[in-house]
């Protein structure tokens, strides 16, 4: 079963990232890989730093005759989006990953599987315990909370490094060599909810929009998924109008950098009106279907009938916010001019959900260009300040400006291609990476990020390429050795 994936190669890699997934990392309650981490560098009795933020930094001397190479950096984050589809028990707290081999890849059984970021940091510890590979001198840092608000890179503070190259190891397609990224932004909305007792001559349904890939909300966005929170709000504001729908309750999305893949309402429906409420749900469902055949093979709407809570949203208030998130911006916003095939900013509307007097949304902006970011904040704001509620901006982070004159990466260019026999690709990414505030905390840095082939990271359908791992690994050492 699991345990299986230490038998894969290389094991000295596998052996840690199988320990890490036994280890519940979620973002914000990373604590206990912290404490594997830094037990593990002070048993190899390495010297070992715990900032106050929580970031493990683990320094090993440079093997015999490496002294004088540039000191390198090793950086992964330590933490994992929780994600799980809603059928599964599992507590990312508490439960370990369930993960095991699926022909060419590594999968988890309907969570997250933790490759993102866990091959990095697997591949950092495997180096850290190795007394055969050869290197200069390095540095592990090893970051928290990267997912939900890049909290630890952040609170770097300045001097903690000492290297002046860095290899981040968080990239998602083997064979690329990443040189930029977009920066991003929280913008969060709170709407004041009135609830007000239901009247008589109502029955209470569970509405749910289930199924979707959703995927990262970088990475993924262009691709066209559907986004529960809007393809279920689409459908109210018509049920609302055409059916006399009251709604109850929303809860839709779980974190603010995976494209919603479910979402589920409580509404209240006349007597008169049930039987077109429920011939709605099903002309909806062939809607969405058709809409989304290509990318949303295994959508589902449904409704099922449930007990009615004593009290129900106020009608003007339901009205607000089912236009509030009907006519929030989502998706690709604008693809780059500069860059031909880059999206340059984007939002994805990840989190809409009522508690018993507000409605909380959240979504997360990115951008390579900071002022097109701030300018798309605006208009967010705008609409949900139109709707009432209000509205805060914050873990803002930079984007990280491409180098291509880089030493860095001619030295990563030629090892590649000596040791693949071809060219790597070089990209600007829309995913958010640590290395820009890195390297606002650490100035004249040079930064490359790389990494295995992950699919669909911050799904519960996230994998990873075994021959990638292997590739990236051999890619790795090979670097170590060259660095000029």
């Amino acid at each position: 079963m699991s345990n299986k994936i230490t038998s894969l190669e290389p094991k000295v890699l596998w052996k840690h990232f199988y320990e890490l997934t036994q280890i519940p990392r979620p973002s914000k309650k990373e604590g206990k890989a912290v404490n594997f981490v830094k037990e593990f560098g002070s048993r190899l009795g390495l010297e070992t730093l715990v900032d106050d933020t929580g970031n493990v930094i683990i320094r090993k001397p440079a093997s015999k005759g490496y002294e004088n190479q540039p000191g390198v950096i090793l950086q992964s984050h330590l933490d994992m989006v929780p994600q799980k589809n809603s059928d599964v028990e599992h507590d990312f707290e508490r439960d370990p990953i369930s993960a095991y081999i699926d022909g060419e890849w590594v999968k988890a059984r309907s969570t997250t599987l933790g490759a993102d970021n866990g091959i990095g940091v697997a591949a950092a510890l495997a180096i850290l315990e190795s007394a055969s590979i050869v290197h200069g001198p390095l540095e592990a840092l090893f970051t928290i909370d990267e997912e939900t608000g890049m909290t630890g890179a952040l609170n770097l503070k300045k001097g903690m490094l000492k290297g002046k190259v860095l290899l981040n190891m968080d990239s998602e397609d083997e064979g690329e060599l990443i040189i930029g990224c977009a920066g991003g932004m929280n913008t969060s909305g709170t709407l004041p909810v009135t609830m007000v007792p239901v009247p008589a001559g109502l029955a209470g349904y569970k509405l749910g929009l289930t199924g979707l890939r959703g995927g990262h909300s970088g990475i993924d966005i262009n691709l066209g998924r559907g986004n529960a929170n809007k393809l279920l709000f689409r459908f109210l504001y018509h049920a609302a109008r055409a059916h006399g729908i009251r709604m109850v309750s929303v809860d839709g999305g779980s974190v603010r950098n995976a494209i919603p893949r479910e979402s589920f309402a409580v509404v209240a429906v006349p007597s008169g009106s049930k039987a077109s409420f429920l011939e709605a749900v099903g002309k909806y469902e062939d809607i969405f279907r058709k809409e989304l055949v290509d990318v949303e093979p295994d959508l589902k709407f449904t409704v099922q009938q449930v007990p009615l809570p004593d009290r129900l949203m106020e009608p003007g208030v339901q009205d607000r916010l089912i236009k509030l998130v009907c006519g929030m911006p989502n998706g690709v916003i604008r693809m780059s001019t500069e860059t031909p095939g880059i999206i340059e900013t984007s939002s994805n509307l990840a989190i809409v959900r009522s508690g018993k007097d507000t409605v909380e949304l959240l979504c997360l902006l990115r951008s390579s260009i900071d002022t097109a970011k701030e300018d798309l904040g605006y208009a967010i704001q705008s609409v949900m300040e139109l709707a009432g509620a209000q509205v805060v901006h914050d873990g803002s982070y930079p984007g990280w400006k491409p180098d291509i004159k880089s030493p860095l990466l001619q030295t990563m260019k030629e090892v590649y291609r000596k040791r693949f026999g071809k060219e790597p690709e070089i990209k600007v990414i829309h995913a958010g990476l640590e290395c820009g505030i890195i390297g606002d905390a650490c100035s004249g840095l040079d930064m490359i990020s790389f990494g295995p082939t992950i699919r669909h990271p911050h799904s519960p359908d996230e994998k990873v390429d075994i021959a990638s791992v292997g590739k990236f690994w051999e890619f790795l050492l090979e670097t170590l050795k060259n660095i000029q």
